[in-house]
């Protein structure tokens, strides 16, 4: 398309439903638009990128993707249309941002999805390409390389793209910066003669098991693919809609209206009164009883049950009630005789003299105190 001014003329486009769409943003188109403009001979290579939304809204469709990697590299909106998307207009409003001057130029870009009865085609197989980013797999000499090898091995009558999607859409992680290495891209494909016998192989048994054993099956047409394409055919996808049953089943409306269930008849209002009594003597009264009763027999236990002291001497011989006596006198007469005994004085309780006077001043406590609980320290005088 060419660019007018500002804010450019519509682009229609018609993609058919369950056909891959594909439409490049390119930056030459828009370079001439901000200025300054180049001088002749000079070249222009000023950052630019894009924004892509659903007129009215923020996003663009779910069917729609949109890519660029780089500020200097085109951008590309992708996607397969559905077929409940036939017959609405759907207006993408495009942005284009002047990274260094800050100018923008817009362009709306109307997507009017045609059904065709023989899309989507009714044998779909999706591949997994290795060695593939999906803008590299979105260029037409690649994707038509590879359409090209899928029809060697298929050889079917009518071949085309049914959808592309990253592996990073897909729950893939994303690749270490070594190595040149790719994220990874589903290449799904429809054609309408049955799967080849090729395509097949990697439902037998011994590849399911290398597979399960994260091995790479034994394919007879991986040659025609690995000069270009590193085939994953462990995460090939067969889908053959000629054999699924439709389990879609009519919804049947009604008038919104509920069957007559008759009159609505409340209770009665002359309930019986219930007697409480019963069931007050069964939570309170009987655990009661079972607690006094308890009670009884504990009190009993303790206080009418006692030995005392003259029945355990009763029991006890009477040389062992001598000797326990004999032992409590004397434990009796030794601690009266420790209370009256003569220990020496500490040296700081000894008589001291007077500094002026000489004379000697005596302890400040009597012979009949008592020494144990004397200190060790005296107050002098």
């Amino acid at each position: 398309y060419t660019i007018l001014s500002k804010v450019h003329s519509d682009r229609n486009v018609y993609p058919s439903a369950g056909v891959l769409f594909v439409h490049v943003l390119e930056r030459e188109y828009f370079k001439g638009e901000f200025p300054p403009y180049p001088k002749p001979g000079e070249i222009s290579n000023d950052p630019i990128t894009f924004n892509t939304n659903l007129m009215g809204y923020p996003d663009r469709p779910g069917w729609l993707r949109y890519i660029q990697r780089t500020p200097y590299s085109d951008g590309v909106l992708y996607g397969s249309p559905t077929v409940e998307n036939v017959g609405k207009p759907t207006i993408i409003e495009i942005t284009a941002y002047n990274r260094r001057t800050f100018e923008t130029a817009r362009h709306n870009l109307i997507i009017n999805i045609m059904s065709a009865e023989d899309f989507p085609l009714p044998y779909q197989a999706e591949f997994f390409v290795r060695n593939m980013n999906v803008e590299e797999m979105l260029a037409s000499e690649v994707l038509g390389d590879f359409l090209g090898a899928v029809k060697n091995v298929w050889q079917p009558e009518r071949l085309n793209a049914i959808n592309i999607t990253s592996a990073l859409d897909r729950g893939g992680r994303v690749p270490l910066p070594i190595n040149d290495m790719k994220e990874g891209v589903y290449v799904m494909v429809g054609a309408d003669v049955p799967f080849s016998s090729c395509l097949r192989e990697v439902e037998n048994p011994q590849n399911q098991l290398r597979c399960s054993q994260e091995m790479e099956p034994v394919i007879t047409c991986d040659k025609k693919f690995r000069t270009q394409f590193h085939i994953d055919w462990c995460k090939i996808s067969l889908v053959d809609n000629t054999k699924q049953v439709s389990t879609f089943q009519e919804v049947i409306r009604g008038e919104g209206i509920l069957p007559d269930g008759g009159e609505y008849k409340p209770p009665s209002d002359t309930l019986k009164s219930r007697d409480y009594y019963s069931d007050f003597l069964i939570t309170l009264a009987v655990p009661s009883a079972i607690a006094l009763v308890l009670f009884l027999i504990l009190a009993y236990i303790m206080c009418c049950r006692r030995e005392g002291v003259e029945k355990r001497n009763m029991q006890t011989p009477d040389i062992q009630l001598v000797h326990h006596s004999a032992i409590q006198k004397s434990t009796k007469e030794l601690r009266d005789m420790s209370k009256n005994r003569e220990i020496a004085w500490p040296l700081s309780t000894l008589p001291v003299f007077h500094p002026v006077t000489g004379e000697i001043v005596p302890p400040l406590h009597t012979d009949s105190y008592d020494n144990t609980s004397m200190p060790l320290m005296q107050t002098q005088q």
